[in-house]
């Protein structure tokens, strides 16, 4: 059990995000509502405001939150508690992210910022909500700071030894966070706030439309990190086997800081302005993350393999059915990785210019969207959250919450299956996201697209609706969890960290040699964007004013 300050610190993370998660997820049910036509909204409330909401509390906030709670838990875990330096900065951290997500979500909540979740430009929101933006960023990379803090004093102390993996894959997706950010904060900075408080009349969209994809790719892997941490060390523990191999892990977080980065051209690919000579190399740079990817599948499938022969399992798949199913915690991560196969795939896709030209700004993305991040990384999140709160409030994990959570993992399998692949179809089809207006004026063609039987609103608002059960039986879980569990009377009854400890004598030392590994990222990042960059900044149009469309 890690020290009472330190828990505290976690819980609280934990609090905001789900409530974040609790409204995003509203909102999200009012969406497909309101595209299914069942629903009109209050004059002082529209689409555009709910689907910014929605996007910001959810892909942001709950996610982010979340991920720094998990990360405090297990480096006070792993490394022991934190300082009382380490453990100001981290409440320092979460008070300055907490304020930007205050004044963002309420700039959003008053109608000045309907400018959805991507915030391009020339769609302009209040000055007030790129504040609150940069407080957000600024205060988790106080969080960050404190947390590599906490790592370089136990370093001090252990010269000779290699870090336990999960700080160093806990370093590593946030060397991945700080890098990335460094777009984000340019553009918001140096464009946006100047633009919307009117100190400059005009901002270069192309530009800032690039510097948002240089934050926005990687974004996506500062939520598939946390989500690959507990795949590779939490199953383990749990099917009762080592890790899998320890260098293998370090090299693919590794991959992930070097191929993550370099690579937004490929959401630009129908953008004018940018070579194709850089999207080219920019979507090659995309398809080596692929490669990871791959070795984290062959990791967990190795890991189950073994813990089921283990225990007895013959022939090809005979492992398969030892693997403890009965465990929520295993369960929900299980499923979370079966999807990943799909949406994994489904990236392959977006990423290809042929066929990126066929479903760009359609519902195919926002599909691809929620059964990437939307299903991988949050049931994993689930599962995670299954064992962490109890373990962090002392509390034993009854049966009856245990069926709670295996009835909310299903439904929220079955609405995400529901609810995506309808938007896939569609997408394919040609049904357009980021509007409330998808039958093009109920044109005959387009209202074909809904006759058939998963292709049509009407599926997509059951799966949503379905979703939304869940994540209030998942609210539910998480208060009671926090307040209403049984105290642990001894320790056998207490939740244990599931975390797995690696074997580390066999790694190479230079996988933990950070300088070169930031020296090479930034070279790839030199090398993929200083030449566009300049060309946007050196050849830019006249520039656009803003726009308040709703």
């Amino acid at each position: 059990m890690i020290c009472k300050q330190d828990r505290k610190l976690a819980i609280y993370h934990i609090l905001i995000a789900y409530l974040a998660f609790l409204i995003g997820t509203f909102l999200g049910l009012l969406q497909v509502f309101i595209r299914n036509d069942g629903l009109e909204l209050p004059k002082w409330l529209d689409y555009y405001q709910v689907l910014t909401a929605h996007g910001v509390l959810l892909a942001l906030v709950f996610t982010t939150y979340f991920i720094f709670a998990f990360f405090i838990t297990g480096m006070s875990k792993t490394l022991g508690d934190f300082g009382p330096k380490a453990r100001l900065v981290l409440w320092l951290g979460f008070l300055v992210t907490t304020i930007g997500t205050v004044i963002a979500t309420f700039m959003i909540i008053i109608g000045e910022a309907s400018v959805l979740y991507t915030f391009y430009a020339p769609l302009q929101a209040n000055g007030w909500y790129y504040v609150g933006l940069a407080l957000f960023i600024v205060g988790t990379w106080l969080s960050g700071f404190a947390l590599v803090g906490h790592y370089v004093s136990w370093k001090k102390s252990n010269r000779k030894q290699l870090s336990p993996l999960f700080a160093f894959m806990t370093i590593s997706t946030i060397i991945l966070w700080k890098i990335a950010c460094l777009g984000v904060v340019a553009t918001v900075l140096f464009q946006f706030i100047p633009w919307a408080f009117g100190w400059v009349d005009t901002i270069n969209v192309e530009l800032s439309r690039s510097l948002f994809w240089y934050f926005g790719h990687p974004l996506v892997y500062f939520w598939l990190l946390p989500a690959y941490m507990a795949w590779y060390l939490v199953i383990p523990k749990l099917v009762g086997v080592e890790v899998f191999s320890d260098s293998l892990a370090r090299l693919a977080f590794i991959l992930f800081i070097l191929f993550s980065i370099p690579v937004g051209f490929h959401h630009q690919l129908v953008d004018p302005g940018i070579s194709s000579f850089w999207k080219f190399l920019q979507t090659s740079l995309t398809f080596m993350v692929i490669i990871p990817s791959l070795m984290t599948a062959f990791s967990l499938f190795g890991t189950f393999e073994r813990s089921g022969r283990r225990k007895g399992g013959r022939g090809l798949f005979g492992w398969f059915f030892k693997l403890p199913w009965k465990d929520v915690r295993f369960t929900s991560i299980f499923i979370a990785m079966f999807f990943f196969i799909p949406g994994g795939a489904g990236g392959i896709i977006n990423a290809s210019f042929q066929l990126n030209e066929l479903i760009h700004n359609t519902l195919w993305v926002v599909g691809h969207f929620h059964i990437t991040v939307g299903t991988p990384v949050t049931m994993t999140f689930m599962g995670i959250t299954f064992w962490l709160i109890p373990y962090l409030t002392g509390r034993k994990l009854t049966k009856t919450i245990q069926k709670l959570a295996f009835i909310q993992i299903i439904t929220w399998s079955i609405g995400m299956v529901l609810m995506s692949t309808a938007q896939h179809i569609l997408g394919l089809l040609g049904a357009p996201r980021r509007t409330a207006y998808s039958a093009y004026n109920n044109h005959p063609t387009a209202m074909e697209w809904f006759n058939g039987l998963i292709s049509n609103h009407i599926t997509m608002a059951i799966g949503g609706t379905i979703l939304f059960f869940s994540a209030m039986l998942l609210i539910f879980i998480v208060i009671y969890s926090l307040f209403l569990l049984p105290k642990a009377d001894s320790l056998g009854d207490r939740v244990e960290f599931p975390i797995a400890m690696s074997d580390n004598k066999d790694t190479p030392k230079f996988l933990e040699n950070w300088w070169l590994w930031i020296g090479i990222s930034f070279a790839l990042i030199a090398i993929a964007y200083t030449i566009p960059l300049m060309d946007l900044i050196q050849h830019a149009p006249p520039g656009s004013k803003g726009f308040k469309m709703w």
